[in-house]
């Protein structure tokens, strides 16, 4: 697999900063593909269909892992089923049914949101404290939400009009954060093998939900559109944003990958504006730098102590 991936992407293969801004690049065109998508192709077949393709382009490679890791699998079967529902069958489906009522700026501005509440699901779980800092960090970004989701009217708090699509949004990046913290508990599983399992048993999952979209009418147009939106999702966002971003991460470590993350929402927004027609009002950006500034208030590391200085 690795010298595959050499042979096809040549130089681009040990060029992290390359690979993450791609992976970024791609994530971003998830979000306004999706959005351009909305009302045209159901969001739960554009899910399902995603994550089957994806997994049976990779099946071939990690079929070897696979069965050697089959005893693994089995033993932990419900840890594998609640990592595959929570970031393949929930995450997704639900952050492309959430974009038919939001606009792509609020789904990347609200993604943010989800470094502070992975820190409160990991105190949940594992007990790890957070510090004042790290609270008062999680306290501004969430008020970065709030002015999002109210449109900058906070009147709306206590009228009740906040946006379907953005509490559907919420409640995908806050799957995707409690998926984030039970990897701590993942099997130990090849990588490989663990990323085309979580892929097929998460479109699996969501079969009879696909089934239930099709009973009542939603079903995909079989039209070079639908298909062209089918292909992107499979080969960007899904094959080649993953394996751009684990050979990121392995070249240069998370930290210094983390912070590139930030670069989703300005792209995103971009291609919403040029592309979708959509407006960045003051509220987008004001509630932007109130949910970055606490994500980095809650996640920078202390400063480390200065040495002393001997004479």
């Amino acid at each position: 697999m690795i010298s595959l991936a050499k042979r096809l992407f040549g130089r681009l293969y040990d060029a992290p900063y390359v690979l993450l801004l791609l992976t970024m690049l791609f994530w971003a065109g998830n979000a306004t593909v999706g959005r351009y998508a909305a009302g045209y192709f159901p969001p739960v077949a554009l899910g399902t269909l995603r994550w089957i393709l994806a997994a049976l382009i990779l099946l071939p490679f990690a079929w070897p892992y696979l069965r050697a890791d089959w005893p693994v699998i089995r033993k932990n079967a419900l840890m594998l089923t609640a990592l595959s529902l929570l970031s393949i069958s929930a995450y997704n489906t639900l952050s492309y049914y959430g974009l038919q009522y939001t606009e792509v700026i609020n789904a990347v501005i609200l993604q943010s949101i989800g470094t502070p509440i992975v820190l409160a699901f990991t105190f949940l779980i594992y007990g790890d404290r957070i510090g004042l800092r790290q609270a008062l960090g999680i306290l501004l970004a969430f008020a970065g939400i709030v002015l999002i989701v109210s449109r900058g009217e906070l009147s709306a708090l206590l009228e009740y009009r906040f946006n379907v699509g953005d509490f559907i949004l919420l409640l995908a990046i806050s799957a995707y954060s409690l998926y984030s913290a039970l990897l701590k508990r993942r099997p130990p599983l090849h990588p490989l093998s663990f990323v085309t399992l979580t892929m097929g048993w998460g479109a699996i999952l969501l079969l009879p939900f696909y089934t239930g979209e099709i009973a009542s009418g939603y079903t995909v147009p079989f039209e070079p559109k639908a298909l062209l939106i089918l292909c992107y999702v499979v080969v960007f966002p899904s094959l080649l944003a993953h394996f751009f971003f684990m050979r990121g991460v392995e070249l240069i470590g998370p930290n210094r990958a983390a912070p590139l993350m930030y670069v989703i929402p300005v792209i995103a927004t971009s291609m919403a504006i040029a592309l979708l027609g959509e407006r960045l009002y003051p509220f987008h950006i004001a509630g932007f730098a109130l949910v970055i500034g606490g994500v980095v208030l809650a996640t920078r590391r202390p400063a480390a102590a200065a040495p002393a200085v001997k004479i």
